[in-house]
């Protein structure tokens, strides 16, 4: 689904899990050259990298960066970039779903309790509220998708462990 379907549906009186938070310093430009050129040639329709993602950086794995797409503190919309095979923790929304739309690379998110789904650009995942989750690229690729959450009183983010090294490398 396109943003602009998303927003036409509604959808997008929006926050997510990165509200109320300052991120790190800009990566280097030998870095985000390196990580632009990757995503360009794989595929998908590139956003700004924005700040190396240090706030979150202990859920992570791998590097990983935030962009705010909005200028409206109403309306904040999000990139997150992952370097090569960074992903998530496992984690759970409390109190909102998390719709992830796919910008550009290759990536996957999982499910609790489900087989790995793989998401290319254009494609979106809805996870339902209260569900734990990982996301983020490919073992062998960069990654990039916008994440959005509903904006609703009591919106907490709980990560979890890491996601199983094995089971991530085994992905395509």
């Amino acid at each position: 689904m396109k943003i602009s379907k998303i927003i036409a549906a509604g959808i997008l009186g929006t926050s997510i899990f990165f509200t109320n938070t300052s991120f790190a310093a800009q990566p280097s430009q030998a870095e985000s050259e390196s990580i632009l050129k990757e995503l360009a040639r794989i595929g998908g329709a590139v956003q700004p990298i924005g700040e190396t993602n240090d706030t979150y950086a202990k859920y992570f794995t791998g590097q990983s960066y935030i962009s705010n797409l909005s200028k409206d503190k109403n309306l904040p919309v999000f990139n997150v970039t992952f370097a090569h095979g960074a992903h998530t923790f496992w984690h759970i929304h409390h109190k909102s779903c998390q719709i992830l739309v796919a910008a550009a690379g290759r990536g996957y998110y999982q499910i609790w309790g489900e087989e790995p789904q793989e998401l290319l650009p254009g494609q979106t995942a809805t996870i339902p509220a209260g569900v734990k989750h990982w996301h983020g690229a490919a073992p062998n690729s960069s990654f990039q998708h916008i994440a959005l959450m509903q904006q609703v009183k009591g919106v907490t983010t709980e990560w979890l462990e890491p996601v199983d090294d094995s089971l991530f490398q085994n992905l395509k």
